[in-house]
């Protein structure tokens, strides 16, 4: 059995916000939905989220009914929070002893600012400790400064001391703790009633266990992680940024091994989910946001952002394009540069290509969109949809103040406002008489006296 434990309680001064630490986001999610997510990987049978700074303000956005939430009031470290989810895993638990050589129940302890964690340096943690040791994430950092150190002893991990804490030859170390750990449920039971806020920061640290482990004989199995950035926290805007850059090149890196062209993998933002089919190409500076599925042979020009949209197969979208969500395009779609386009789905071979807002729109195929064009679908109070059928020509400058329906095949005269249904196949248009006024002179600026 498998329990992960969540610790999400702290402050984060350094964040200068209001915000709760773990709300802000990484790549569009909160940095605790990442931990989330790759907690849920490992299909464990019970997710507790200790949390604090914020209140019900993180429960609130983050709730799931596979998450318990476990207030943390006061918040007296690390080692106290492990213990205020003691009782919900204890429950959890088929039988909990202390005499149990190999206790079944495993308790993973991660962290809410500790974004970039892979599932699979956690499986290899749970593979090293098994079911009866203390299992630890280390690494080897060129600046330790403000890491707890590793403290061995004929090579033996003997305990972990603070930074805060430490000696001059320990602060030398430079394997440090980055707070990762499994243990047996059973263990926990004994050693967290054990810890002693007698330190610097009068809290009950977690790492204090491994010198009870220790003393009570058992082994302690150490996993390095395969990138150093996976076991990094969030403390700072500085590093949230830090962060933020790994992340999306780390993305971009998978979009390349998956066939997309990237202009640059530099510059480009993933803030959700992407999914590319075959011959994707994506220019610089496009933000992707929500659930965005791009298919075969589409291609996404410069500045462009999109979110929550499924773009068809040869469509282009760019440059300086907004899809906002609810977008659906077919096949060959032409979205082109300052057009935005909002729970709309526009049929294959249409196109919209310069300065025109296409909202609660229903379109078919072979539409031509003049410039300008604007479907006025919100009265004040509710939003109504525009109906435009195939191979329909709207001309520049045109207003469709909705509900409204242009008939298949029908042609709208450049500057009309139309407020009726066009009949199909026929022209409309709507334009106040043109007049030219004779002697009319402009008005002279009056000079300032």
């Amino acid at each position: 059995m498998l329990s992960v434990v969540i610790l999400a309680a702290g402050k984060g001064t350094r964040m200068r916000s209001d915000l709760p630490k773990v709300l802000h986001p990484l790549g569009g999610m909160p940095l605790l939905a990442h931990v989330l997510a790759t907690a849920r990987q490992l299909d464990p049978d019970v997710i507790c989220v200790v949390y604090g700074h914020g209140g019900e303000l993180v429960p609130q956005r983050l709730a799931a009914p596979d998450v318990t939430w476990i207030l943390q009031e006061p918040q007296l470290g690390t080692g106290h929070a492990v213990m205020q989810a003691l009782p919900r895993l204890h429950a959890a638990s088929p039988a909990p002893t202390f005499a149990s050589p190999t206790p079944e129940h495993l308790v993973l302890v991660l962290y809410g600012d500790v974004p970039l964690i892979r599932a699979a340096t956690l499986r290899a943690l749970i593979a090293a400790a098994g079911e009866d040791k203390l299992g630890l994430i280390t690494a080897h950092l060129d600046e330790p400064h403000g890491y707890g150190r590793i403290v061995r002893e004929n090579g033996k991990v003997a305990r972990i001391v603070e930074e805060k804490d430490a000696s001059e030859d320990e602060r030398a170390i430079r394997e440090v703790n980055t707070g990762i750990l499994v243990a047996p449920l059973a263990r926990l039971i004994r050693w967290l009633p054990q810890l002693s806020n007698c330190n610097a920061q009068r809290e009950y640290y977690l790492t204090d266990i491994v010198a009870l482990a220790v003393a009570d004989g058992i082994e302690i199995a150490t996993v390095q992680p395969a990138h150093p950035w996976e076991t990094e926290g969030v403390n700072s805007k500085n590093q949230l940024a830090r962060l933020e850059r790994i992340y999306q090149r780390n993305i971009a890196e998978s979009l390349m091994e998956q066939g997309v062209t990237l202009a640059d993998p530099a510059r480009i933002d993933v803030r959700g989910e992407l999914i590319c089919g075959r011959d994707v190409f994506i220019d610089v500076n496009c933000v992707f946001e929500g659930r965005v599925e791009l298919k075969d042979g589409v291609r996404i020009n410069a500045h462009c952002v999109i979110q929550d949209a499924v773009i068809g197969p040869g469509s282009v979208i760019g440059p300086f394009a907004r899809l906002r969500p609810g977008t659906v395009l077919a096949e060959d779609v032409h979205i082109g540069n300052f057009v935005e386009v909002k729970n709309s789905t526009i049929g294959a071979h249409s196109k919209a290509n310069h300065l025109s807002y296409l909202g609660d729109t229903t379109m078919g195929s072979r539409v031509n969109v003049g410039a300008g064009t604007i479907t006025c679908n919100y009265d004040g109070a509710n939003k109504h949809r525009t109906v435009i059928e195939d191979d329909a020509f709207i001309g520049s400058d045109t207003q469709l103040v909705a509900p409204v329906t242009v008939g298949r095949g029908a042609t709208l005269g450049a500057g009309t406002t139309l407020t009726r249904d066009a009949p199909p196949g026929q022209l409309t248009l709507s334009r106040a008489k043109q007049v030219s006024v004779p002697g009319w002179k402009r008005p002279v600026k009056q000079k300032k006296e």
